[in-house]
């Protein structure tokens, strides 16, 4: 049955690419195509094509100003990147089963993919009933003894209840309300179901589009969004990827089930390439569609490259950031094998509770004081701008507060004076300033520093990294160590002149290959280039969300008493 390209991608479920298509009207030559992806592309009657990946690429808004959500009039495009946060109205339509849910709402591991929808009847399980209106927290899809099931989470007086619902759960379910605010990206990507248009009610509008707002002066109604997806079809006999968009007016009928798929080439992601098993590699593959950038190794990955990949692996990483008081610091991921060496910083600590955090059992941590701080207790000590201390150890300690003897927590340390020390407490609550006093000279590996410190840890380039024909580090007045993170990596090289060979980040390369049936000359991967990876502050905000996901909560600093 032929249906327009626009209807059929919307509907299209992404675990079921890849999808051959048979054009069955319709004739593109020219126009936004050829100007938008650089790429030439006539689909006329009867061709036929293979959808391997579609991503929204821009959204169509139909305007209502009422705030109600009623009438739509006008209609705009709104790039990805439109500023503003928006709040999600909950969709009235209601799903008819669980399977239904997890085919066409986005569920994965982050805060966004976390979906809530409600029964209008209670449901039953073995050991459980979830009542009806009871919120219900999709948290992930997963296959358990050959049924696919959704992980999910009730929530009743602060206890949690896991359970599943396998796909075959019937009933009506409705969207929960939600009050989280969302960028229109995290939108596009999180929250518009397949098949389904989305409302949104814009909450904050952040002033910061150069160009003339397509919305309304002062708007602050409701957006009907409709997304146009970014599809990338192979064509027949072709090795490139040709991107097309889902409002191309053209129709399409489905033809999977009676087309050989093997006559096309398979376009494979670096992550497609992970999955699979060890034992098939090294292998040789040719880039389809190169990563942007213009930086080593990346410049080297253009279409049309053959390349070698020798093996999969989880390697470590150390987060690290410039130290600099704006906002546009540039964030770095460090491999354990940079052979440049690093000096100590003076780290800054606002409070007293970050001393107690910062102290080690190794040295003393001798620190200056840059804020002056007057004790409301005569038995805790009042600090002066230049005071210095040897911070040893948190402990508790009874004050006089309203009358009474009171116990609080406070850190014991030693005043250093012109030539003794003095015994002084200063309470947990302390808002001052402190920095660092550094005595340790010594120069050290990365590694040493992962194993002898704890991180958070400043540091500075004192020997470049002579193995690397520009150290972007060494230029980078300061840095801060902040994590250790473990990451999956692909190790390749060029497979005309593998001199060298490199790791390539497997989720933050976009990039696809198709592989041919050629030998590798050698198993053995030349020498491993140490590169230095600069990462966006979106991709440094990812990494950080991913790798906290399992560990608890910071504890709570001390407040102070009123």
């Amino acid at each position: 049955m032929a249906s327009t390209l626009e209807k059929f991608i919307h509907s299209l479920d992404f675990r079921a690419l890849p999808r051959v298509l048979q054009i069955q009207s319709g004739f593109y030559c020219q126009g936004s195509v050829c100007g938008m992806f650089g790429n030439e592309c006539s689909l006329s009657t009867e061709e036929v094509i293979k959808v391997v990946g579609f991503k929204i690429n821009k959204l169509v808004a139909s305007i209502c100003e009422d705030n109600k959500g009623s009438q739509f009039s006008a209609k705009v495009e709104l790039p990805l990147n439109f500023p503003g946060l928006y709040k999600v109205v909950a969709d009235k339509t209601p799903y008819f089963s669980i399977e239904e849910i997890a085919r066409k709402v986005s569920i994965g591991p982050t805060r966004f993919g976390q979906p809530c929808f409600y029964s209008t009847t209670d449901i039953k399980l073995a050991n459980f009933t979830i009542k009806h209106d009871e919120q219900i927290t999709f948290n992930s899809v997963e296959e358990v003894h050959g049924t696919m099931v959704v992980n999910c989470v009730v929530v009743r007086n602060n206890w949690s209840h896991s359970f599943t619902l396998p796909f075959s759960q019937k009933g009506e379910f409705y969207e929960c309300e939600d009050d989280q605010m969302y960028t229109l990206k995290e939108i596009a990507e999180w929250k518009i179901s397949k098949s389904r248009n989305r409302i949104v009610k814009l909450s904050n509008t952040l002033h910061l589009w150069n160009s003339s707002s397509p919305l309304p002066e002062n708007f602050d109604g409701c957006l009907n969004l409709m997304p146009v997806y970014e599809v990338e079809v192979v064509l027949k006999y072709q090795k490139n990827i040709v991107h097309i968009l889902s409002d191309l007016d053209v129709e399409v009928k489905d033809v999977t089930d009676c087309y050989d798929i093997n006559s096309f080439l398979q376009p494979l992601s670096l992550e497609d390439i992970f999955e699979r098993t060890s034992k098939e590699f090294p292998m040789v593959a040719e880039i389809m569609e190169g990563p942007s950038g213009s930086k080593k190794p990346y410049k080297l990955l253009s279409t049309g490259k053959e390349i070698v990949i020798y093996k999969k692996y989880q390697a470590a990483r150390v987060l690290a950031s410039e130290m600099r008081s704006d906002s546009s610091k540039r964030r770095y991921l460090i491999p354990m094998n940079y052979k440049g060496k690093f000096k100590r910083s003076p780290r800054e600590f606002p409070t007293a509770y970050d001393l107690v955090i910062a102290r080690s059992e190794k040295e003393y941590l001798h620190v200056v004081a840059t804020k002056a701080f007057v004790s409301p207790h005569e038995e805790l000590f009042s600090v002066s701008v230049g005071d210095q201390f040897l911070v040893q150890q948190c402990q508790s300690s009874e004050v006089l507060y309203e009358g009474r003897k009171k116990l609080i927590d406070v850190l014991a340390c030693e005043q250093i004076l012109s030539d003794s020390y003095k015994k002084v407490l200063l309470p947990m609550y302390m808002e001052g300033g402190f920095v660092e006093v550094i005595h340790d000279k010594k120069q050290y590996h990365l590694s040493e520093i992962c194993k002898e410190f704890n991180l958070p840890f400043n540091v500075k380039v004192s020997v470049r990294d002579l193995s690397i024909e520009k150290d972007v580090l060494a230029a980078v007045p300061g840095l801060q160590f902040e994590e250790e993170i473990t990451d999956s990596y692909l190790l390749i090289s060029s497979a005309n002149s593998p001199v060298e060979s490199w790791e390539i980040p497997v989720h933050r390369l976009n990039m696809l290959v198709h592989l041919l049936s050629k030998d590798v000359q050698t198993a053995v991967p030349p020498v491993t280039r140490t590169t230095v990876e600069e990462i966006s502050e979106e991709e440094y905000c990812m990494l950080r969300i991913y790798e906290n996901l399992t560990l608890p909560p910071p504890p709570r600093p001390p407040k102070k008493p009123t």
